[in-house]
C-alpha cells in the first residue's frame, strides 16, 4: 500500500519582517554599521527585490526596535547592533520554536496514518481469513474445554454433536494423546482441546454449546 507524502511545510514570516531581520543580520555582521545611513527606500526594495511600500514596513519595525532611527529630511540611521543582535536571536529562536511545532504536527499525522493503514490491513486480514475458511472449510477449529464448559464427560453421539452444532469433530487432544477421528463414542473431559471442521456459524454454536453464558 502505497504512502502519500506530504511537502513538508515551514512556517514563515511576512516578506517585510524577513526583510527587517535580513536588514538586521547585515548590521550583526557590520555590513551595515553603527551611525551609518540606509540607502532610501526605492534603493532598499531594489536591493531586496520587494515594493517600497514592503521596504517601508521593514525599516518602521526596525525604528520600533530602536534597532534604526529615522532623522527626519536626512533618512534612516543604524541606531544599535546590540538590539539588532537581539532582534536576530529572537526570530532564530521563535523559527525554531515554530518548526519544532510543525514536527510534533506532521510526527501525529503520520502516526494517524500509520494508524489508517494498520486498521486498513487488519480489515484485509480479516476478509482473507473468512474468504479462507469459506474456500477451504477443512481447515479445522479449535476449542479447549475448561472447568466452565457445559456438557463435560459425556460422549460425542450423547451430545449430538453434528445435529446441534454442524460441527464434525475431526480430533481431540487429550493430555497425553492427540485422538484422531475419534468416533461417536469418545468422551469430551476438561481440559480436552476439541478440532473440527464447520463455517463460522458452527464455530459460534460450539462456543455457545459449551460456553452459552459468554458473549
Amino acid at each position: 500500500m502505497k504512502k502519500t507524502i506530504k511537502p513538508k511545510k515551514r512556517v514563515s514570516l511576512p516578506r517585510y519582517q524577513q526583510m527587517a531581520v535580513q536588514i538586521a543580520e547585515r548590521i550583526v555582521e557590520n555590513r551595515y554599521k553603527v551611525g551609518e545611513k540606509i540607502h532610501a527606500r526605492s534603493t532598499l526594495a531594489s536591493n531586496f527585490n520587494v515594493s517600497p511600500e514592503t521596504a517601508r514596513k521593514a525599516i518602521n519595525v526596525l525604528v520600533d526596535l530602536e534597532i534604526m532611527e529615522v532623522h527626519h529630511g536626512s533618512g534612516a540611521y543604524v541606531a544599535s547592533r546590540e538590539k539588532a543582535e537581539e532582534y536576530v536571536e529572537k526570530y532564530r529562536n521563535v523559527q525554531t520554536i515554530q518548526e519544532i511545532r510543525q514536527e510534533i504536527l506532521d510526527g501525529v499525522e503520520r502516526q494517524q496514518q500509520e494508524l489508517n493503514n494498520f486498521s486498513e490491513l487488519l480489515d484485509m486480514l480479516v476478509n482473507q481469513t473468512r474468504q479462507a475458511r469459506d474456500i477451504s472449510p477443512f481447515i479445522p477449529y479449535e476449542l479447549k474445554l475448561t472447568a466452565e464448559a457445559r456438557h463435560l464427560e459425556k460422549s460425542v453421539v450423547e451430545l449430538n454433536i453434528w445435529q446441534e452444532t454442524g460441527a464434525t469433530i475431526v480430533a481431540i487432544q487429550t493430555e497425553s494423546e492427540l485422538l484422531l477421528s475419534p468416533g461417536p463414542y469418545a468422551k469430551l473431559s476438561i481440559g480436552n482441546i476439541v478440532y473440527f471442521i464447520g463455517s463460522e456459524l458452527s464455530f459460534q454454536r460450539m462456543m455457545n454449546f459449551f460456553y452459552p453464558n459468554e458473549e
